[in-house]
C-alpha cells in the first residue's frame, strides 16, 4: 500500500497543465470543496456572461433576443454546440430547455409508446428518485400500473448494478428502459455501450440520466445509438444553481413530434410568425418548449467555454488521477474504518468517491466545520467529487487527513 507525503502530491499539482483554470473560478476562501457533482462553483466567464446579458437587459430590453454582443435567440443554439462533444453527438441531436426531470418527462412523451404487449419501462435498484417519479407517472397517465408495470433491475450486493442482471430483466415487455450513467450515490459507471447495445437488440428505447457524467466523462451517444439522454447543467458543467438542462435524441427520431409541444420547439424560421398549427423543429429543438431562461442559459453558457477549453478527456484523465489519489488515502489512512464503496476500476468509477460508515453523516458535518464541503446520502454515504476544472490534488491530500482527524477524535 502506497503512503503518499505532502511534497508527492504537490509534485502532482505542479504536473498539472488544468491547474491554471483553478484561477477561473470563484472559490469560497479556505474552502476544500468536494460538492461539485450536486453544485459546481461559479466562474469567471459565467460571471462575466451573465452581467453581459443584464447589460442587454438594461439596455436594450426585449431587442436583446435580436441585438447586443450575444442575442438571447441564439445562446441555446451555441450552448448545445458546445454541449455536443461532450456526449459525442452531432450538435443537432442536442438542445438545451428546461430543468432534468422535465427534460425526462418531454423525452418519455415524445418516445414512449407501450402496446398492450410491450409496455413496461425497466429502471434499476439505484435509480434517483425524481427520475423514478416521472416514469411512475408516465405509466399512471397511460392507464398501466405504476407497481405492475414497472420492472427493477437489483443491485448485486446491496450497492453496485451488474450489467449481466440489467440485461437479463429486458424481456419481451418492456418498451423503454431508463438508467443513470453514473450512479448519484456509489459513483458506480455503467457499461452504457453494452446496454444500448442490449437494448437495440430486443427493440427496446432506451435512455440515460447522464446529469453525474456529462462534463466529467467522455460519452459516444450516438455511436453507442441510444435513444436518448438528459443531464443537468450545474454539476460538472458549472452552470449556476437551476441552470438549463441538456438533452440529447438519436436523429432516427428526428421528425417526431413532441410528447409536450410548446412554442420554442417550432422551427426557428417560423417561431415569431406563431402559426395556428405547430412546426416543430426538425432535429432535437423540437423538444424545446418554451421561451429559455436568458440569465441562466447565459451564465451556463460561460461555464461551458471553460469545460471546451479544457477538453473532456484531460477532464477525465484528470477526474481518474484525483477519485484514484483518494481511493488510496482512504485506504492508507481509513481502511479500517471505512468502506469504499465506489469501484476501484477507473472503468467502472465516475467521478465522485463514495464511502460508508454508519457515522457519516455526523463525519460529514464535522468536515464542513474544518472547511472540508462534501456530501452526505442516506443511509451511511459521504461522497467526494473532486472537480478537474477546480479542485487540487493537495485538496484530496487534506480532505483525507481531516477525515482521519476526525475519526482519530472520536470515540469510533
Amino acid at each position: 500500500m502506497r503512503r503518499w507525503t505532502r511534497d508527492e502530491v504537490n509534485s502532482l499539482d505542479e504536473a498539472d497543465e488544468l491547474a491554471p483554470l483553478r484561477r477561473q473560478f470563484q472559490i469560497p476562501s479556505g474552502i476544500r470543496y468536494f460538492n461539485g457533482n450536486s453544485l459546481g462553483l461559479l466562474s469567471r466567464p459565467a460571471e462575466a456572461a451573465l452581467f453581459a446579458a443584464l447589460e442587454t437587459w438594461r439596455s436594450l430590453g426585449g431587442e436583446g433576443w435580436f441585438r447586443g454582443s450575444q442575442p438571447w435567440l441564439e445562446l441555446v443554439a451555441k450552448a448545445a454546440a458546445m454541449m455536443a462533444p461532450l456526449v459525442g453527438a452531432e450538435p443537432e441531436a442536442v438542445t438545451v430547455a428546461n430543468s432534468t426531470t422535465v427534460n425526462l418527462h418531454q423525452l418519455l412523451s415524445t418516445l414512449f409508446h407501450p402496446t398492450p404487449a410491450r409496455r413496461k419501462i425497466l429502471v434499476d435498484d439505484t435509480i434517483f428518485c425524481s427520475d423514478l417519479y416521472a416514469v411512475r407517472s408516465h405509466l399512471k397517465l397511460r392507464s398501466l400500473d405504476p407497481d405492475a408495470d414497472l420492472v427493477v433491475a437489483p443491485t448485486a450486493d446491496g450497492a453496485l448494478l451488474e450489467e449481466e442482471a440489467i440485461v437479463e430483466r429486458m424481456t419481451g415487455d418492456i418498451a423503454c428502459a431508463v438508467f443513470s450513467s453514473v450512479v448519484y450515490n456509489t459513483g458506480q459507471l455503467l457499461d452504457l455501450e453494452r446496454i444500448t447495445r442490449a437494448a437495440r437488440e430486443r427493440g427496446i428505447v432506451i435512455g440515460f440520466d447522464c446529469s453525474h457524467s456529462v462534463g466529467c466523462i467522455p460519452h459516444e451517444l450516438s455511436r453507442w445509438d441510444a435513444d436518448f439522454a438528459f443531464w443537468c447543467g450545474y454539476k460538472y458543467l458549472n452552470g449556476g444553481p437551476g441552470a438549463p438542462s441538456g438533452m440529447f435524441l438519436n436523429r432516427r427520431h428526428f421528425g417526431s413530434a413532441p410528447g409536450l409541444a410548446g412554442w420554442f420547439g417550432c422551427r426557428k424560421d417560423r417561431l415569431l410568425n406563431m402559426p395556428r398549427q405547430m412546426e416543430p423543429a426538425a432535429d432535437a429543438e423540437a423538444l424545446q418548449i418554451s421561451t429559455p431562461f436568458v440569465l441562466s442559459l447565459a451564465a451556463l453558457s460561460g461555464s461551458l467555454s471553460l469545460v471546451s477549453q479544457a477538453g473532456i478527456d484531460a477532464l477525465r484523465a484528470k477526474s481518474l488521477r484525483m477519485t484514484g489519489l483518494l481511493i488510496e488515502l482512504i485506504d492508507d489512512q481509513l481502511s479500517e474504518r471505512f468502506a469504499i464503496v465506489t469501484p476501484r476500476d477507473d472503468g467502472r468509477r465516475g467521478g465522485h468517491v463514495a464511502i460508508a460508515h454508519p457515522r457519516a453523516q455526523q463525519f460529514c458535518r464535522a468536515l464542513r466545520e474544518r472547511n472540508v464541503v462534501a456530501d452526505y446520502r442516506s443511509p451511511n454515504i459521504i461522497r467526494l467529487a473532486p472537480s478537474p476544472l477546480y479542485n487540487s490534488f493537495d485538496d484530496c491530500f487534506e480532505a483525507v487527513e481531516q477525515l482521519r482527524s476526525i475519526v482519530d477524535h472520536s470515540d469510533c
